[in-house]
Parts: structure tokens; sequence; C-alpha cells
């Protein structure tokens, strides 16, 4: 029984493990492929909302 446990317990890490890195990967894959010029859209749209904000935390350089 305890061997049931464990070959279970490691399949379904696999299958968990494999799905989240397929996802990442192909969500990767299509924004570099059918992005076309608007792959940093958010990224853009933020940091043009953040100009001129004052830093917050951390040390002074």
């Amino acid at each position: 029984m305890p061997g049931y446990i464990m070959d279970l317990t490691i399949v379904a890490v696999l299958i968990i493990g494999i799905t989240a890195l397929m996802g990442v990967i192909l969500n990767g894959i299509g924004t570099k492929i059918f992005g076309g010029k608007n792959k940093s859209e958010f990224v853009d749209k933020s940091e043009k909302i953040q100009t001129g904000w004052k830093s917050v935390g951390g040390f002074k350089k």
C-alpha cells in the first residue's frame, strides 16, 4: 500500500508539473510568434503611467 501511494504521488506531481511548464512555455512561444508589434503593450502602459513617481524603500545610491 505505501508503494501505491508513493507511485500515485509521483505521477500526480509529474502531471501537474508538466502541465504547468507546458502552459508557461507555450505562452512564451505564442507571444513571440503571434504577438506582432504589441508584445509589450501592458508593460509599456505600466511604464508610461509610472513615469515621474518617486522611488519608495531601499537604499539611496
